[in-house]
């Protein structure tokens, strides 16, 4: 067995921090086909509250402003977070937009009615599967839950095919995953969904009980996988292929196993709603729009390597296709319940 490190699972940390873009934009008039222009005039500023980080955002919203002319202020933070503080502000949120990492936190959101009613030239954007079933928000763009492992230790055909396997003793301080993580949370909401309560209690007490490495994120993840302290990683798939842009395909000793139609292999989906105090904001549905627009499509798939949801925007080299992976009996607007996974997770000393 080789020795393996353990990163604490700190308390998240929000960051209450605002950043707003101040480049000028040659405003929607100039644009080809400025998002939002049907909806009419807004006043030019937007709230966006972001579950997504400052090194990938800020970068599109430069993008957005220069294209629309509309100025963005944001605050950000882990999508957990950000939910807590929408529910915690309610009809009193700033916020007008909401851009979560995960369909679990949206659904959150709906329930609560916090979300408005998307018009369907956005909300029919997106194919059935990959988005809200009510037009209370929408998706952006996907990314598949799949195990990294030591490519130096194992084979593909010697990792299990379903995460169910994964409590098995001979996995016993080989698997790293962070069970803080939205996405980590949204899978266990699947399998609470797809296997039923009894089976998720029984897989997560398993693999608690089977010494594993818990990690902050699923970049630190990938990184013990990578260097070989951990033999498998519980990971979203564009992790790697970021890695990988970086340090060169051939140069990494984790590979990927895509679980297509088992919970553990899940197409999760980052997405936005407008919130209900914003509903018909122009400004708001005009950034939405160009999240799902071929500019915003086109940038997540060469940026993070995400999965594009719009027909037309090709996904990026070396992914199966979507459809492969989709669980047919998953609805996404069931993630909804993560207090319950969060419940359980406690439960099992996970967090």
């Amino acid at each position: 067995m080789r020795t393996r490190r353990t990163l604490a699972l700190g308390a998240a940390l929000i960051s209450v921090s605002f950043a707003a873009t101040a480049c000028a934009g040659t405003g929607p008039e100039d644009s080809p086909a400025a998002p939002g222009e049907a909806a009419g005039e807004g006043d030019g500023n937007l709230v966006l509250y972001s579950g997504r980080s400052e090194d990938l955002i800020a970068p599109l919203i430069e993008q957005f402003t220069e294209e629309t002319g509309i100025e963005v202020e944001v605050r950000y933070g882990s999508t957990g977070e950000i939910a807590a503080l929408l529910l915690e502000e309610g009809d009193a949120t700033p916020a007008q937009v909401f851009l979560s990492q995960d369909a679990g936190a949206l659904g959150e959101l709906t329930s609560a009615g916090l979300a408005s009613t998307l018009p369907a030239e956005i909300a029919d954007t997106v194919p059935d599967g990959f988005t809200s079933t009510d037009d209370s928000w929408v998706g952006v763009t996907g990314r598949a839950r799949v195990i990294a492992y030591d490519g130096e230790e194992y084979t593909e055909d010697e990792i299990p095919d379903a995460v169910a396997d994964l409590v098995d003793s001979e996995w016993s301080g080989e698997i790293a995953f962070a069970p803080g993580n939205a996405s980590f949370q949204s899978f266990v909401t699947a399998l609470r969904v797809l296997e039923g309560e009894e089976a998720a209690q029984e897989w997560v007490e398993g693999v608690a009980g089977n010494d594993p490495v818990l990690t902050e994120s699923n970049g630190d993840s990938l990184e013990l996988v990578n260097t070989g302290a951990a033999g498998l990683g519980l990971i979203n798939h564009y992790y790697w292929f970021e890695a990988a842009a970086e340090a060169g395909a051939d140069n990494m000793r984790a590979q990927l196993k895509f679980l297509p139609g088992d919970p553990g292999g899940i197409v999760n989906v980052t997405g936005a709603a407008v919130l209900a105090g914003a509903e018909g904001d122009p400004d708001a549905l005009a950034f939405v729009e160009y999240l799902v627009s071929d500019a915003g499509q086109t940038y997540f798939a060469e940026t993070t390597y995400e999965y594009p949801l719009v027909e037309g925007t090709p996904a990026p080299e070396g992914l199966p296709e979507l459809e492969s992976l989709v669980n047919p009996g998953l609805d996404l607007s069931d993630l909804e319940s993560l207090a319950r996974t969060q419940e359980l997770l406690a439960g099992a000393g996970l967090i």
